[in-house]
């Protein structure tokens, strides 16, 4: 055995950055805020079962900035997660882990996210101007 004083598994400062890194990263993060959106669409139901003042409540919360914020980041975190979800079921089918697939399927994650969140948002504020 050599005698260096390098440690004995590299830890995550020593390898750079990559857009594979980050989703991956991002994958586990949207996953926990998925949780605690989780709890918001059980305080909706709830506000729902409980009556007018209860879900006035809930959407005066919401319709603030800082609701739409967390709503607008909930969506966002739901897309990558669901993307992201499809892109690992394509690895299990032992698809798409040469470097170049990795790095295309990478982008399209982010592109298809946004889109996605984009896309949700329109259609969801068209259907609120209708009423």
């Amino acid at each position: 055995m050599s005698d260096t004083k390098r440690p004995l598994s590299p830890h995550l400062q020593v390898y750079s950055w990559s857009l594979e890194m980050a989703l991956s990263i991002f994958h586990r993060a949207t996953g926990v805020a998925l949780g605690g959106g989780a709890l918001l669409i059980t305080w909706w139901i709830i506000a729902i079962a409980t009556g007018p003042d209860a879900y006035d409540q809930f959407r005066t919360v919401m319709s603030s900035i800082t609701g739409k914020v967390f709503l607008f980041a909930f969506t966002f975190s739901l897309m990558l997660h669901m993307c992201n979800g499809i892109r690992h079921l394509f690895w299990d089918m032992g698809k798409g882990f040469d470097l170049g697939d990795s790095r295309r399927s990478s982008k399209m994650v982010l592109f298809f996210s946004v889109f996605l969140t984009a896309l949700s948002w329109v259609i969801g504020y068209g259907m609120i101007l209708e009423v």
